[in-house]
């Protein structure tokens, strides 16, 4: 799998410099602080041993291709303890995940209102317009499989917006006990490659029925991807010969957002993910990407992240030093310090 690291630490110490921050670095990982590579048998094209806490790992792999379109990628956590809290960052994916052993322990944190903790052996979340963090406080093992957004209405097979900005039981969606028995089959195979097969054989037989997207979201979609949602939804509804409303519509129902939230994540995510030998401060940064300016970009850092494009980048560049940079132009995950 070809990985795209994050930022180099020298650029990220002179935007942290810009921005008044020290550039100081502490080390944290993937899960804890002391690391050693993963290595396990039963590793499988496509797949990647991410770096290992002293007692657990960290595993990531490709969907294979019959998946390709609908399936972003497959994570796997087995945990020995207590781990630091991860900063789960919005990218424009729906999100499966399933648990064993110490549940998921979830803090929803919004600028308007008190933060909300929730626990969860299994979740399903649809795209975010906010951060939220997430950890384990004992041993646990788990997998997290990442939908396109039409991905996932295909394989769900409901109108996305039910899932917008939110989370819920699995079973809600796909019908009572089926979480249940697909985390029993995992926790009978202990080896990561024959978990993705059971994943994916699982996910290919709910696709055999799945409803037909539209072509008009597909291309609008596959547009704003290409430019990283510079594209406005005037704009955007031009390209595809639609009228804005009934791209909104579209979008709710295939997407679970409209296009001009759409457009603000993907922007938000190219931000973060674009090279720093790419422009030589801030402000560029924010012009490359599709910002009218700085104070712009940093609002919407502030409001989807909760934290300064500054701040980020210095997280950002701890996940790719630890093997956890960006993967297909987002970065879904980084590790708060």
């Amino acid at each position: 799998m070809a990985r795209v690291r994050g930022a180099p630490r020298a650029a990220c110490v002179q935007i942290a410099a810009e921005s008044g921050r020290s550039p100081c670095i502490k080390a944290h990982s993937v899960y804890e602080s002391r690391l050693t590579h993963a290595r396990y048998e039963g590793a499988v094209e496509g797949e990647t041993p991410m770096e290992s806490m002293n007692r657990g790992e960290y595993v990531e792999r490709r969907s294979s291709k019959r998946l390709r379109d609908q399936v972003v990628m497959y994570r796997g956590h087995r945990t020995a303890g207590p781990v630091p809290l991860r900063r789960s960052l919005p990218s424009a994916t729906v999100t499966l995940f399933l648990g064993w052993g110490d549940p998921l322990h979830l803090l929803h944190e919004t600028r308007s209102a008190r933060a909300q903790r929730t626990t969860w052996h299994a979740t399903l979340a649809g795209l975010q317009t906010s951060s939220l963090k997430g950890g384990f406080e004992g041993a646990a093992e788990a997998v997290e499989m990442d939908f396109t957004p039409l991905g996932a209405y295909m394989c769900l097979g409901l109108p996305l917006h039910h899932l917008a900005s939110c989370h819920l039981h699995p079973d809600e969606v796909l019908g009572t006990g089926w979480s249940a028995h697909l985390t029993e089959q995992l926790i009978a195979v202990p080896d990561w490659g024959k978990r993705w097969a059971i994943i994916e054989d699982a996910l290919a037989r709910r696709m055999v029925d799945a409803p037909p997207t539209s072509a008009v979201v597909a291309e609008a979609w596959s547009r704003l991807r290409a430019c990283h949602g510079r594209l406005s939804t005037k704009d955007l509804a031009a390209a595809t010969g639609r009228g804005s409303r009934q791209l909104q519509v579209l979008f709710r129902e295939q997407i679970g957002l409209p296009p001009q939230t759409v457009s603000r994540i993907l922007r938000f995510q190219r931000a973060l993910t674009l090279p720093f030998d790419a422009c030589r401060s801030l402000a560029d940064r924010a012009a490359l990407c599709g910002y009218y300016d700085e104070a712009h970009m940093n609002h919407d850092f502030r409001d989807l992240a909760g934290l300064t494009p500054a701040q980020l980048c210095v997280l950002a560049d701890h996940a790719a030093s630890e093997g956890e940079g960006a993967i297909d132009g987002r970065l879904p995950i980084v590790f708060d310090r």
